[in-house]
């Protein structure tokens, strides 16, 4: 997949933490290497729960220490979603298999990913919800998260020409 610019969509199950976190990382990421003219991000959510709503205090309050600013506004899917994005990234299997179920077709479907896939580490598999955890649910997200996108980026350079 060699072209001139990508678009990234972020989902969770609400938009309200692992999302639009993902978003923020990533475009300070994007950004830091000069690439923000050539890669796009976004991030939406499988439920409507909280459409409209910033993302959750906590959350942002975490990711503000160190240096992200999670300024988006949750937002569920869209059906045009699919073709508005070249790659479509979720937190967990549930989501995964909710982004398949809801995929219009099997070309929309091969733009979901998972976004462990693009860990170096691999210690997880998924990027954990930590809505109902304390501190450390939301530090372990912030870790996971800037670990993958690392690695979504070098994906990123190797796909732009």
């Amino acid at each position: 997949m060699n072209q001139e610019k990508m678009r990234l969509l972020f989902v969770c199950l609400g938009n309200i933490c692992r999302s639009p976190s993902a978003e923020a990382v990533m475009k300070k990421k994007i950004r830091d290497a000069g690439l923000a003219d050539r890669i796009e991000v976004d991030s939406a959510g499988i439920a409507n729960y909280h459409e409209g709503e910033r993302a959750d205090p906590r959350m942002r309050a975490h990711a503000a220490r160190r240096g992200y600013c999670l300024e988006s506004i949750s937002r569920p899917m869209r059906p045009w979603d699919f073709r508005a994005f070249d790659l479509i990234i979720g937190m967990d299997d549930r989501n995964i298999d909710d982004l398949k179920r809801i995929a219009p077709d099997v070309d929309s479907e091969k733009k979901i990913c998972r976004m462990m896939d693009f860990s170096r580490d691999k210690l997880y598999d998924y990027v954990p919800d930590p809505y109902y955890s304390g501190a450390e649910g939301f530090e372990l997200v912030l870790d996971l998260l800037e670990e993958a996108c690392d690695g979504l980026l070098a994906y990123c350079r190797k796909s732009l020409k």
